[in-house]
C-alpha cells in the first residue's frame, strides 16, 4: 500500500475511532439539570473501616470512630443511561458548612459530604439544600433489611442474596433496579436506581456492574 493510502487509511481510522467515542458520551455531557436518573450509593461502613485500617490511611475518623454506622449514604449521583454527568460546575458553588453538619448522620464524614456535591450534587440542578435534602429523601425510600441493621459477627454472603434481601425488603424494587459493589473479598455497596422523582427504576447499564465474587464477607458494626 503507498504512503498516501496508509495515511487516508490512518486517518479514517482515527475517525471512527473518534467517532465512536463521541457517540458513546451523553449528548447532555455535564449539562447540570439534564440527567435521566439517580443511583443512591449504599455503603457497608465497616467494609470501608476494615480496608482502611489496612491500608493504614487516614483521614475517617469521624466514620470510623465510635459510632457504630452500617450501611451510610456513599452519594446520589445523577445518571444518563449510559454514563453519567460529573464535575458540572467547576469551582462548585460554596457549600454552606450548617449543610454538611446537617448530613453527618447519614454520610459521616465532612470530606465525603463536598466531595459528593462537588463531583456528582453540581450535576443535579438543583441548589446545594434541595440537593441534600433529596439525599435525604432517596434514603428514606430505601428500607434496609432487618438481618443487615446490627451485625455484631462477621457474615459471609453472597451478591444474590444482599440483592434478594434488599428487593423482598422493599416493595416495588426489582433485582433490575439494584446491584451490589464489592472488592477482593468484602461487600462495598448496595446500589439502588431511582427515578427523578425517587421512584424504584430499572437501570441495565449499572444492573451489569454487578459484583461478580462467590462469596463476600460483611464485616460487623463497631462495638457488635
Amino acid at each position: 500500500m503507498s504512503r498516501s493510502h496508509l495515511g487516508t487509511a490512518f486517518c479514517a481510522a482515527f475517525l471512527a475511532s473518534f467517532m465512536a467515542t463521541a457517540s458513546a458520551q451523553d449528548s447532555r455531557q455535564n449539562t447540570a439539570g439534564e440527567f435521566d436518573f439517580y443511583v443512591l450509593a449504599l455503603s457497608w461502613s465497616p467494609s470501608f473501616c476494615e480496608a482502611n485500617a489496612e491500608r493504614g490511611s487516614g483521614g475517617a475518623d469521624q466514620q470510623c470512630g465510635e459510632r457504630p454506622f452500617a450501611f451510610v449514604v456513599h452519594g446520589l449521583w445523577p445518571q444518563y443511561e449510559k454514563g453519567f454527568p460529573e464535575y458540572c460546575q467547576v469551582p462548585a458553588p460554596r457549600l454552606d458548612r450548617n449543610i454538611v453538619g446537617s448530613m453527618l448522620d447519614l454520610m459521616p464524614a465532612t470530606r465525603l459530604v463536598f466531595h459528593e456535591w462537588d463531583k456528582h450534587g453540581t450535576c443535579s440542578g438543583l441548589s446545594a439544600r434541595a440537593y441534600f435534602d433529596t439525599v435525604r429523601k432517596a434514603r428514606a425510600v430505601v428500607k434496609i433489611p432487618n438481618e443487615y441493621l446490627d451485625v455484631k459477627t462477621h457474615l459471609t454472603v453472597t451478591p444474590g442474596e444482599v440483592e434478594d434481601a434488599f428487593v423482598k425488603a422493599n416493595p416495588g424494587l426489582t433485582p433490575g433496579a439494584v446491584t451490589v459493589n464489592c472488592d477482593n473479598r468484602r461487600l462495598r455497596e448496595v446500589r439502588v436506581c431511582l427515578s427523578k422523582e425517587l421512584r424504584f427504576r430499572d437501570c441495565p447499564e449499572v444492573d451489569r456492574r454487578v459484583c461478580r465474587r462467590d462469596k463476600l464477607v460483611m464485616p460487623p458494626v463497631r462495638g457488635g
